[in-house]
């Protein structure tokens, strides 16, 4: 079954431009080898870097309709990693323009064959590391809207919750549902040892869950990504198993 974002995909084009802006902007106030806690090993110039490479590994994706074994990973000579990323921006932009969301694409899941996956995957892409070289630098992050952010969440979880770890080979080591909720909407995430499964839900059974998780939009989003810390959530019920949920996403999405 296709599994579509839950925003308009031209708004998602935007956000991959508007996203990469910002880091482009950001990454120039510090120094290059400033250290990303939020990305272990990582330098504020390898995180622009990596941006500006993964885009154009998903421009080859849709382009060449298979996954990409080479493509421009690093700067040319002489040129910037902020110059790098912004051309990698643009490219990107200019292929996904050139093609409806819906239209077939290669990607790397079943759920969403389209080239839709690649408009939410690479803005949620960019935001999460925009952030990452904010706080990085111990600057004040600029906003992330609320569809935007409930479109991460949705994506945080459907897609590396729910296929990622499944992928992965890992699973739950105890079983627990846990309801995640932001701006009316909702997701059941359940874990056991077999398997991690999610869904959208509507009004659930309070007997259904074991704890819900709940908070602004982008809190929840930021923190099924591990950019923020339990604070910025509000949970209910069984801690533990809330803790699992998110100890399973860092292995999902590192």
């Amino acid at each position: 079954m296709r599994v579509a974002s839950v925003i308009d995909h031209g708004r998602l084009l935007d956000v991959i431009g508007y996203e990469a802006e910002l880091l482009v902007e950001v990454s120039r106030t510090g120094a290059p080898e400033t250290a990303v806690p939020t990305c272990p090993g990582w330098t504020l110039s390898e995180v622009v870097r990596h941006v500006g490479s993964v885009h154009r590994a998903a421009s080859h994706w849709v382009l060449r309709g298979e996954a990409p074994q080479n493509w421009q990973r690093d700067p040319v000579v002489g040129q910037t990693v902020q110059s790098y990323l912004r051309e990698g921006a643009e490219g990107l932009c200019d292929v996904l323009v050139t093609r409806t969301p819906s239209a077939r694409a290669a990607t790397w899941w079943d759920g969403d064959p389209t080239a839709g996956f690649w408009y939410r995957r690479m803005a949620h892409e960019t935001t999460v590391h925009r952030v990452d070289a904010e706080q990085a630098l111990g600057v004040e992050s600029a906003e992330i809207a609320h569809d935007v952010a409930l479109d991460g969440i949705d994506e945080a979880l459907l897609l590396w919750f729910g296929h990622r770890l499944p992928r992965l080979g890992v699973t739950g080591t105890r079983t627990a549902t846990v309801a995640v909720r932001a701006a009316g909407c909702r997701w059941l995430a359940r874990m056991t040892p077999e398997c991690t499964v999610v869904r959208r839900s509507a009004p659930y059974d309070a007997h259904e869950v074991d704890a819900v998780v709940s908070g602004e939009p982008d809190q929840v989003y930021l923190w099924l990504w591990g950019r923020r810390g339990p604070g910025a959530v509000t949970v209910e019920g069984d801690h533990d198993a809330v803790g699992q949920l998110w100890a399973l996403l860092r292995l999902a999405t590192r």
